[in-house]
Order: C-alpha cells, then structure tokens, then sequence
C-alpha cells in the first residue's frame, strides 16, 4: 500500500493496520468491480493492474469516462457522499485491489490533513478532465473528437522526435466510447488519416508519425470552437 502516492508519509504501522481493515479481492480481465447505482460504499485502492470506469445506456450503448492504473484510487465519490455508485467499473486484465470501508476512509481524511488534501486535489483533477470532455463534446465534430483522443493517447504514451507509438493500438470499440460515437465511423477516420500520412500502423501498435500536426490541428479547432 505503500506504493500509493495518497498515502505518501504515513507510518508503516498505520498503514499496517489499514491493510488490515481492507477487504483484498483479485480480479480478472473483464469482470465487473462496481456496478453503477450500487449501494456499496467501499473505496478501492489499485495495487496491481488496470481499470476502466464507464457506463452503458438502456440501449447497451458504453460510455468510457477514463482508464484508471495502479497505484490509484476510485470509488472514493460515493463513500464521501453516500450517494450510489456514478459508474460501472470493471478491469482491464488481472487487478489486486484492496476495498477499504467507507467508514475508514472518512476517518482517515479527518486524521491526516495531507491525505484530505490529496483526495480534494484528486477531484478537483477529475472535474477538470470531465469538464474538457463536455466541452469537446459540446463543440467538436465527430472526426474532430477522434482527432482530440488519439492526441491524448499519443501524449500517454509518449512523444520523441514528432512521433508517438501508441502500443498495443486501442480498439476502435473503445475509442468510440471515449468520444460518444460508433466503432465504423473511428474506423474509417483512421482509415483517412492512414492515407494522409498522419497516422501508420507497425504490427500491434498504432504509429503517430506527425505529434505536432496532429496537436495542431486539435488546438486549432478547439480554439474557433
């Protein structure tokens, strides 16, 4: 637990006894941690793997609000609210997760300031982030939206000399539920942008062979919209 930057400075026998207090669950590659509108109230700390917070419409349509890795937390709204869950989670391959009570985790940030500051700067991120994604929704074509999320890919996974590689390359599924359309229209813009020359494929990875164009063309519509 150590490894988790919120609890960065704590003594090891607190968080001895911390550890003692979580439920600790394995998971595997696609089954569901939190289903949304649940009543539990547990924080859950990542130790090892991936998730992805998301959601689905009546109509089966997903909604992906973002991929969360180890060493993070969530589902830390509804133990502070005691509200329902706001999201479906489930993991991304195997996932070693510690459930911390909600009762435990309100009594830690009253316990420890910098813990309570680290939680609020953590939300205040995450309301930032949903805010540039309403605002891109609100604004932004379908093409321009695709456009805006293989930019952020290219930024997570790293830029040098003007190119990014993005490996293994996301589904077109996946980013169609980050940008709220359909896993054709991804395709064939990918397509276009492969016959262009912006991006390239090289086996399992998607190749961004021009950062700077690609940014500019994002930031150049983001700032007429």
């Amino acid at each position: 637990m150590r490894r988790l930057e919120l609890f960065e400075g704590l003594a090891q026998d607190k968080l001895d006894t911390l550890a003692r207090q979580c439920a600790w669950r394995n998971y595997e590659d696609g089954q569901r941690i939190i289903s949304r509108e649940a009543a539990d109230r547990d924080v859950h700390l990542l130790l090892t793997g991936r998730v992805r917070v998301t959601a689905y419409s009546g109509a089966g349509r997903q909604v992906t609000f973002t991929d969360i890795d180890a060493t993070e937390i969530f589902g830390d709204i509804a133990a502070i609210d005691g509200g329902p869950r706001s999201a479906d989670v489930l993991a991304l391959g195997s996932s070693l997760i510690a459930c911390m009570p909600a009762a435990v985790f309100r009594r830690l940030l009253t316990e420890e300031p910098a813990i309570a500051e680290r939680t609020l700067r953590r939300l205040a991120a995450v309301v930032r982030r949903l805010s540039d994604r309403v605002f891109d929704l609100s604004t932004l074509g379908v093409q321009n939206r695709i456009h805006a999320e293989l930019l952020r890919l290219a930024r997570q996974a790293g830029v040098a000399q003007n190119c990014a590689r993005i490996d293994p390359a996301p589904k077109h599924a996946d980013i169609a539920s980050q940008v709220s359309t359909y896993r054709e229209q991804v395709t064939r813009e990918i397509s276009t942008l492969v016959k262009t020359g912006l991006v390239g494929k090289d086996g399992r990875a998607l190749l961004i062979r021009n950062f700077a164009r690609l940014e500019r063309m994002v930031e150049e519509l983001k700032s007429g919209a």
